[in-house]
C-alpha cells in the first residue's frame, strides 16, 4: 500500500499523534492498538522501543517498557510488529527510542529496516545536536527523518536545531519527563513562533497533553501528541483497550473543531 507522508497529513494543522510502547502488553495486542489509533483518526503513530533507562520518560511509560520487556521485547520483534502493522494501515509511523539500542543494532542496518517498512522518522531524545552528524548522513541516505526536539531551554539553539528538521518538529511543552499533567502552560507558543522563523516543517506539541479540553490551547501548533494517556488506557485494561483507545483518539481529534490555528 502507498504509505502516507507526515508532511501531507499535518499540512493543514489540527493533527493528532498517538504513542504506544511496542509489545505492551504483548506483541499481538500492541499491533491491534496501533491499528486502532490509525482507524480512529490518528494522523501519525509513534512506536516506542522498550529501554531500561528511558531518560525522557516518566513512570507511566517506564512501566510500559517493563511490561514490554517482560513480553520479550527486542528490536527485531519490534520490526516484526511494525511489519504486521504495515499490512493493515498506511498511517505514518515514527519510532521513539534511545541511542543505545539503535547503536547496538547498527545505525545503517536500523535505518535500512525503517526504509523497508516505510517508517518515516525516528525520535532519539538522548542524541545531542553535536553528535547527530554521522546518523543524519545515513538518515538522509535512506530518506528517513530524525525528528528534532525543541524544549524551553533550546531558544538560542533553535536555528541550528531546525536546520536539520524533517517530518515534524517535536515541541516539548514543559520541563521534566513525559506524563499526564492537570495543568499545562502555553510557554511553547513562543517556541513554535521561533521555529517557524526558520522552517515550514510542521510543529507538534507533546509532554503532558492528556485530555480533549487541553487541545485548543495549543492551536498555534500543527499537532498535539499524547502518549502517557494512551499507555494508561492499556495499563487499565491490557487485553481490552481497543474501544477506549479509539474513543480517546476520536475525542482528541474532535477537540480541534471550531478551533482557529491562529489562537
Amino acid at each position: 500500500m502507498a504509505v502516507k507522508k507526515i508532511a501531507d497529513v499535518l499540512k493543514n494543522g489540527r493533527g493528532f499523534i498517538g504513542f504506544t510502547v511496542a509489545g505492551d502488553p504483548n506483541f499481538d495486542q500492541s499491533a491491534d492498538y496501533i491499528v486502532a489509533m490509525a482507524e480512529a483518526g490518528a494522523d501519525v503513530v509513534e512506536i516506542g522501543i522498550a529501554f531500561s533507562d528511558p531518560a525522557a520518560d516518566g513512570p507511566t511509560i517506564m512501566a510500559a517498557d517493563i511490561r514490554a520487556a517482560a513480553a520479550g521485547s527486542t528490536t527485531e520483534k519490534v520490526f516484526a510488529l511494525i511489519a504486521a502493522v504495515r499490512e493493515r494501515t498506511d498511517v505514518p509511523l515514527v519510532i521513539l527510542t534511545y541511542v543505545n539500542p539503535v547503536f547496538k543494532y547498527g545505525y545503517e542496518k536500523f535505518l535500512a529496516k525503517m526504509a523497508a517498512l516505510s517508517v518515516e522518522g525516528i525520535i532519539l531524545p538522548d542524541m545531542p545536536l553535536e553528535e547527530q552528524a554521522s546518523f543524519l548522513e545515513l538518515a538522509h541516505q535512506y530518506d528517513r527523518s530524525l525528528i528534532q526536539l525543541v524544549t524551553l531551554q533550546s531558544k538560542a539553539r533553535i536555528p541550528d536545531i531546525v536546520a536539520q528538521a524533517r517530518g515534524f518538529v517535536y515541541i516539548v511543552s514543559s520541563l521534566g519527563t513525559t506524563g499526564t499533567r492537570a495543568e499545562l502552560t502555553t510557554a511553547s507558543r513562543e517556541l513554535v513562533a521561533a521555529v517557524r522563523e526558520y522552517t515550514d516543517v510542521p510543529t507538534a506539541i507533546g509532554f503532558g497533553i492528556s485530555r480533549p479540553d487541553q487541545v485548543p490551547q495549543f492551536a498555534y501548533a500543527d499537532a498535539v501528541i499524547a502518549g502517557s494517556a494512551i499507555v494508561d488506557l492499556i495499563a487499565a485494561d491490557p487485553n481490552g483497550a481497543t474501544e477506549a483507545i479509539k474513543t480517546f483518539v476520536q475525542d482528541m481529534k474532535a477537540a480541534w473543531q471550531n478551533t482557529s490555528n491562529n489562537a
